[in-house]
């Protein structure tokens, strides 16, 4: 869906490590900046499922996820 950019929005990779007690694994969570998200826009609209929902950027710098 996105083109590979280099910039200094490149997501990031980063490893959540479980706590000592837990046997299950670790896992993997992608950061994506979310001016590479909206490019430009104030708002996006995700389709998950059936449902579509809408991610806008506030006028105070806010991101407000509806469905």
């Amino acid at each position: 869906m996105f083109a590979p950019q280099h910039s200094s929005h490149t997501p990031s990779h980063t490893l959540d490590a479980s706590p000592a007690t837990s046997s299950a694994p670790a896992t993997i969570t992608i950061e994506i900046d979310s001016l590479r998200l909206l490019q430009g826009q104030r708002e996006l609209r995700i389709r998950h499922g059936n449902e579509c929902y809408r991610l806008r950027h506030t006028r105070n710098d806010k991101l407000i996820l509806t469905k």
